[in-house]
């Protein structure tokens, strides 16, 4: 079992910073695994260096030897398409597969996107059904996750996160399972968690704050960001041993608003991981 803390590149948002800007901050700050976030085309803010998502029409070696450069490993690619859309999303998604596969990661995560009113709720299922199914093709190919995140109307709830997942029967198919999205949504993330800890490939560590979280609590389908780990109303010792229980090795990838955030969210996480390390190796040397 070996579970490590990570960063999803939004945390430099706040300073309207290129992705070298968050790559060399999350290095300095002691990351070692990183999300970075993906877009097709071309994006103005990102061309102009006022934001850190990456195109798609980049070169992924370059992109793999600029990570290489600050010692730091991709845990999964941020590529949220909307699976609603299917003329957005497969393109979109079996570029962002490829594009995973070059940089050695081994998930990309999205989510259902946003309903269109014209389109009812078991018709819209019938059409992710339909993109999971064109896109899982290159993801068995590549060996790389596509991971479900509680993110939207009908991933909020477990109940309508497994319906989802259950779409399709792929081993790529799996869950990013993000804790405050799940809170927000009303849902409880550790009973969440336990439902589908065996299809989690991938988690977004995301706290909530406690005083704004309860106004939006139930009336909301997520946020980008929470607050750091530690601050909120998530117990990341519950979420730990949640995940030790079912053997999960992988990153918990911290979604936080700054890097004073993403500082105190390493300390954290790091203070109760090697707090279960430490008690691992005295059960091994007994």
């Amino acid at each position: 079992m070996n579970i490590y803390p990570g960063l999803n590149l939004e945390f430099i948002r706040c300073e309207d910073k290129p992705f070298l800007a968050g790559l060399d901050r999350a290095s300095r700050i002691g990351y070692q695994w990183v999300e970075p976030m993906v877009h097709n085309g071309r994006e103005l803010l990102s061309e102009a260096g006022y934001f850190h998502s990456v195109s798609l029409d980049e070169d992924p070696l370059l992109i793999r030897d600029l990570l290489q450069q600050y010692c730091l490993r991709v845990s999964g690619l941020s590529s949220h398409a909307p699976l609603m859309r299917p003329e957005i999303s497969v393109p979109w998604l079996e570029r962002a597969i490829r594009f995973a596969a070059a940089l050695g990661a081994r998930v990309v995560n999205t989510d259902e996107g946003i309903r269109p009113k014209w389109v009812p709720r078991d018709e819209a299922l019938g059409v992710i059904k339909y993109t999971l199914n064109t896109v899982l093709r290159t993801a068995e190919r590549h060996n790389v996750f596509v991971a479900i995140e509680p993110h939207q109307e009908i991933t909020k709830t477990t109940e309508g996160l497994l319906s989802i997942v259950n779409l399709v029967d792929s081993p790529m198919l799996r869950v990013n399972y993000d804790t405050g999205n799940a809170w927000l949504g009303g849902a409880d993330p550790y009973e969440g968690l336990q439902a589908v800890v065996d299809r989690v490939v991938h988690i977004h560590a995301k706290d909530i704050d406690p005083g704004t979280g309860e106004t939006l609590r139930g009336k909301t389908t997520g946020t980008p960001v929470g607050c750091a780990c530690g601050d909120g109303v998530i117990n990341w010792r519950r979420i730990t041993e949640i995940l030790r229980s079912a053997n999960y090795n992988g990153v918990l990838s911290v979604e936080c608003g700054t890097p004073e955030q993403a500082e105190r969210s390493l300390h954290h996480l790091n203070t109760i991981l090697e707090a279960y390390n430490e008690h691992d190796s005295l059960r091994v040397v007994g």
